[in-house]
């Protein structure tokens, strides 16, 4: 068959406006169409529906209420029927014909504004035939979606077309108006020819096989995989160092004699650039050269876009700016790709409370009030306190703390900080209590995204009263630890690993006593669907202390098991070994929890737990005395901010002071 001359189709805005939806049937208008930019109406309409649901999805938690068990807080005002002038009620119903997906339907229900918004009535005539005419675009943009470029969209008002409607500006007939939305989706195309053609500096450096960019021929032809390999394409070569490679001109030939679909890529790579000069702008108090620095843009090194997402990355988390942008600037002669920093600073001073629950636990409150961006350089100082049991019978029954901590990032250069803290606190849980005043510094590094380290020292003075009897003691500890930590969330993680490790080699300056501290925690997440509703959750927690005796070592930092972070059902450090039938605490501790959580909606989900966990008196634990099991379950509302979590556990074996139950409140999963 010989190839008959290509129209290329108008603009959207010019093909809704021509009024002719019957006669034109979308691509059906030439044997042979040819598609030559995407911004006309093949594509284009995918691309509408692409952007705005992202759109949609950024502005969520700006539009929605926070709402907690039926109370909504920040509640704004909501749309209804009643603040639209003339509202024009109408029934709204879509057919298909012609395709082969059970799913399709859905699809273009889902796209369709006349399906999705039948509830809420459009602004009399015109908004409803202006409904009708954005669902001509949408339906057909998920129509190609889908590979379906020879398909027909009617859409009739009590029996009208709606290109009858859009002349007369009328809908005549009764209300509500019956709205019949008909699809016929014809047959669906498959990819046929593909061509990726690559000019400039860096065409030897893009692969032009399809099968490399997901492209097959004989698979279906939806528009999205096109979109999703122009991307890669682009991506991969700004990932060797092409910061302008774009896509050209492209062009698609939708054949509906055969079904088939030829699409042509050219590629233009641009040159390859290096990292120039960084600038910085939008500081007011911050130092302009700390930003430079602490961003870690290496001048003169290969351009990539991993760097600046990490620079980004690393400057959001210094928590002193609201806003960070990156802007690449103009590929210089020279081959530098100068950098410009857009800041906008946070309010310097935060004021903050939280509260916590738990049956075992009793409520707790605490402030804080803090300072960011002290001298300029991202420095925090903090002030905190906190009270907790606050439901205990007596003032000496309940637990105290306040702290006062100074942060200092970039303290060694920008993958460094320091941080030193003074702090004084009462434990009382109801195997001892402790009173502490500690000083303590640490300097910590950034080694990767994942990995990180700190070292340090603190001096420690605590009085301890417990089973024992009352004892003070002067510990000064040279503390260590690693963290491994690739959790996508740190809040609600569905994949990932957390490892953290920690020994402290103390001297007791009073008692004369050495000793070590060791302490090791791992966790796993492992999603059962590609959704993210079913979650696989592990945890194991172990812990050492060699020394002399157990009396030797401080009550506070004895290893005790028990409450909402160790084995839920149990009371608060409950769980260990005993003298005269008081819990004494001891030097070594296995902990195992495991959950499985499923989203049951977007905001709603269910978990089931067991935990299981005990303390031993030696420094290496004595299998021979059983683990302590509880078992629960709970529930998890999803706010924006993390989940609410609401756990209910029982113990399986309680002992002396152990409830029947125990509920548990708190924001993010237990682990």
């Amino acid at each position: 068959m010989g190839r008959r001359p290509s129209a290329t189709l108008r603009d959207t805005s010019e093909y809704l406006a021509s009024n002719k939806f019957e006669s034109q049937r979308g691509l059906s208008i030439n044997r042979r169409s040819s598609l030559r930019r995407m911004n006309v109406l093949a594509l284009s309409a995918s691309l509408g529906i692409t952007f705005s649901a992202a759109f949609a999805l950024s502005a969520v938690p700006a539009a929605q209420a926070f709402e907690i068990f039926g109370k909504k807080f920040f509640e704004g005002d909501k749309p209804s029927n009643t603040s639209v002038p003339d509202p024009l009620p109408y029934s709204a119903e879509l057919s298909v014909v012609g395709s082969q997906e059970d799913d399709l339907q859905d699809k273009l229900s889902a796209a369709s504004t006349l399906v999705t918004k039948e509830d809420e009535a459009p602004s009399g005539q015109a908004g409803l035939i202006s409904r009708g005419l954005s669902d001509v675009k949408r339906i057909l943009g998920q129509l190609y979606a889908n590979g379906y470029y020879g398909s027909t969209v009617s859409i009739r008002f009590n029996g009208t077309l709606l290109e009858e409607t859009l002349e007369s500006g009328k809908i005549p007939g009764p209300r509500p108006v019956e709205t019949l939305i008909s699809v016929d989706a014809g047959s669906q195309f498959q990819f046929g020819e593909i061509t990726v053609l690559a000019s400039g500096p860096g065409a030897e450096d893009l692969p032009k096989d399809p099968l490399r960019w997901d492209l097959i021929s004989g698979e279906p032809a939806r528009s999205g995989k096109i979109l999703n390999a122009e991307q890669k394409i682009e991506l991969y070569l700004r990932k060797r160092g092409y910061p302008t490679a774009d896509i050209g001109e492209r062009e698609i030939v939708a054949d509906h004699a055969t079904r088939k679909l030829d699409v042509s890529l050219p590629v233009e790579t641009g040159p390859k650039a290096v990292f120039g000069a960084v600038t910085v702008s939008g500081t007011e108090v911050t130092d302009p050269a700390f930003v430079e620095r602490y961003a870690l843009i290496p001048e003169g090194e290969i351009y990539s876009p991993e760097t600046l997402d990490k620079s980004r990355k690393r400057l959001n988390d210094l928590g002193i700016f609201s806003s960070v942008r990156l802007v690449e600037g103009t590929v210089q002669p020279d081959g530098s790709l100068p950098i410009s920093i857009e800041v906008s600073e946070r309010k310097r001073h935060v004021v903050g409370a939280g509260a916590s629950w738990s049956s075992t636990e009793g409520i707790g409150l605490e402030a804080y009030w803090r300072r960011r961006n002290l001298f300029g350089k991202g420095e925090l100082l903090s002030i905190e306190g906190s009270v907790g049991r606050l439901s205990a019978s007596s003032f000496t029954d309940m637990e105290y703390a306040t702290r006062i901590a100074f942060d200092k990032p970039g303290a060694f250069g920008p993958q460094t900080s320091f941080s030193t803290a003074l702090s004084a606190a009462q434990e009382a849980p109801d195997a001892y209590t402790s009173r502490t005043v500690k000083l303590e510094g640490y300097y910590k590094r950034t080694f990767s995204e994942t990995l990180s380290g700190q070292a340090g020292g603190e001096i420690s003075f605590s009085n301890e009263e417990d089973v024992y009897g009352t004892q003070d003691y002067l510990l000064v500890g040279t503390p260590v630890g690693l963290t491994y930590d690739s959790r996508d969330n740190v809040l609600d993680p569905t994949e990932g690993f957390y490892l953290k490790a920690d020994v402290e080699p103390a001297y007791d300056t009073i008692g004369g006593e050495a000793m070590l501290f060791t302490r090791a925690t791992g966790s796993t997440y492992y999603a059962l669907d590609e959704a993210n509703r079913f979650i696989l959750a592990g945890k194991v927690s172990v812990g050492s202390i060699l020394a002399p005796s157990i009396r030797s070592v401080p009550a506070s930092r004895r290893l005790i098991a028990g409450g909402g972070g160790s084995i839920r059902g149990y009371a608060y450090r409950n769980v260990g070994p005993r003298v005269n039938g008081e819990v004494a605490g001891g030097r070594s501790l296995v902990e195992l929890s495991g959950e499985v959580r499923v989203k049951v909606t977007d905001t709603l989900g269910v978990v089931a737990f067991v935990d299981a966990g005990n303390a031993y008196e030696d420094a290496l634990p004595d299998f021979s005395q059983p683990l302590k099991f509880g078992v629960g379950a709970g529930i998890r509302y999803y706010t924006p901010i993390g989940p609410l979590r609401v756990d209910a556990a029982m113990p399986l074996d309680p002992g002396q002071d152990d409830p029947d139950f125990a509920l548990y409140v708190g924001l993010s999963q237990a682990f």
